[in-house]
C-alpha cells in the first residue's frame, strides 16, 4: 500500500459528443458525493469559458451546488482566473460560500484567461486587461479582502466582502511555471502545480516554490499539491482504453483544433489517435496498483503534499469506478461524523 500525505479531486464538467452541459453538471455532482464517501480530501472545479466540451465556466456558483450536495469534503476552484473578475466580486462570491459552508471552502486563483483572448478581451470589457501585469496586486488585495492583510493591499480599509466574517478560507496560487510558483513562495500561499498539463518543469517550479516561500500570513510551511492525470480501471489494457478519448483531447487542444471528447469506440478508430499516443504525457494510467505505485513514485520525486488527481474519461461512471479503485489501493478512509 502506497503512503500519500493527501488526495483531493479536480473535475472539469467535461461534456462528452452527444451530451448536454445538463449531463456534465450532474455528472460531476455524482463524483463530488462519490468523493465525499470515500474520503478524499478536497474537490475542486476550473473556471473555463467558450469552450464546447467544458460546462464549468462559473466555478463559484458550481461550488455552492458542489458544497450543499456534499457532507465532509473540501469544495475549492482550481480555479478561479482572477484577471477576469475584480477582486472584490471573486470575494464576495466566496466569502458567502464560506458563511454558508465555514471551513469548507478553498480558492484557488490562477492568472490565466482560461479560454482565447476574444473571449477574455469579452468577459473583461476591454483588450487592456489582457496582459497579467496587475496580477499580483489584485492577487493582494484579494487577500486583504478575505481577512489577509497584506503591505500594499488597496482595497480592504474601504470595502468589505461580507459584513461580518467569522471565517476565511484559504487561498492557493496555481501555476505552471516558475513565475507563480515564485509568487506564491513569495506571498507564502499553498501552491498547486499544474502536473496534469504535462508541460514539464513540475521539478523546478516546486524547487523554486520552497526555495522563495516566507511565512507571511496564515501558512507558516510550504504546502505543495501536485495535479495528475489518472484513469484506474479493473486491467491496464481497459483503464488505456478509457485514456483514449483524453489523448486525442490534449492533442487537439495543444494544435489549436476544435476539441471534442469522443467515445472510446470512436476514439479507437480515429485517424488522430497514432499521433495522439506519440505525444509524450506523464498520465499515470493502469490497474489500481500500477497507479498507486505512480503517485507514489510522485510524491517520492517531488515532496508533493497534496496530490490531486483528475482526467478526462468520457462517463461518470468510470470516473467513479477509477475513484473508487484507487481508494481502496491507497488506504483512504471513509469520513466519520
Amino acid at each position: 500500500m502506497t503512503t500519500i500525505p493527501t488526495l483531493s479531486v479536480l473535475d472539469l464538467g467535461s461534456v462528452p459528443r452527444g451530451a448536454t452541459s445538463r449531463d456534465a453538471l450532474l455528472g460531476a455532482t455524482r463524483l463530488a458525493r462519490r468523493a465525499d464517501d470515500l474520503g478524499y480530501h478536497r474537490f475542486w472545479v476550473a473556471e473555463h469559458h467558450n469552450m464546447p466540451i467544458v460546462a464549468s465556466t462559473s466555478p463559484t456558483t458550481l461550488m455552492a451546488h458542489l458544497a450543499a450536495s456534499t457532507t465532509h469534503i473540501r469544495v475549492g476552484s482550481g480555479g478561479v482566473m482572477l484577471p477576469n473578475h475584480p477582486p472584490l466580486v471573486v470575494a464576495e462570491q466566496v466569502a458567502m460560500l464560506e458563511a454558508l459552508h465555514p471551513g469548507r471552502i478553498d480558492l484557488g486563483i490562477g492568472r490565466a484567461p482560461g479560454t482565447d483572448q476574444a473571449t477574455a478581451a469579452a468577459l473583461r470589457r476591454t483588450t487592456d486587461a489582457l496582459d497579467a501585469r496587475e496580477f499580483p496586486q489584485h492577487l493582494v488585495d484579494l487577500l486583504g479582502l478575505l481577512g489577509d492583510v497584506r503591505e500594499g493591499s488597496r482595497l480592504h480599509g474601504r470595502f468589505s466582502a461580507t459584513p461580518v466574517a467569522t471565517t476565511h478560507p484559504p487561498v492557493f496560487l496555481l501555476g505552471s511555471s516558475g513565475y507563480s510558483a515564485q509568487l506564491a513562495g513569495m506571498l507564502g500561499l499553498a501552491f498547486v502545480q499544474a502536473h496534469h498539463f504535462d508541460l514539464g518543469g513540475t521539478d523546478e517550479s516546486l524547487r523554486l516554490y520552497r526555495q522563495s516561500f516566507t511565512p507571511a500570513g496564515p501558512l507558516e510551511h510550504p504546502h505543495a499539491i501536485v495535479s495528475a492525470s489518472v484513469v484506474v480501471a479493473d486491467t491496464e489494457e481497459r483503464a488505456r482504453d478509457l485514456s483514449l478519448p483524453g489523448r486525442l483531447f490534449r492533442l487537439w487542444l495543444r494544435s489549436g483544433r476544435d476539441v471534442r471528447l469522443l467515445s472510446v469506440e470512436e476514439a479507437r478508430e480515429h485517424p488522430d489517435l497514432e499521433a495522439a499516443l506519440a505525444v509524450p504525457t506523464e498520465a499515470l494510467v493502469g490497474d489500481a496498483e500500477q497507479v498507486a505505485a505512480g503517485i507514489d513514485a510522485l510524491v517520492t520525486r517531488t515532496g508533493a503534499d497534496e496530490v490531486m488527481v483528475t482526467n478526462t474519461v468520457v462517463d461518470y461512471d468510470d470516473r467513479i469506478t477509477s475513484l473508487e479503485l484507487l481508494a481502496d489501493a491507497v488506504g483512504l478512509a471513509p469520513p466519520t461524523g
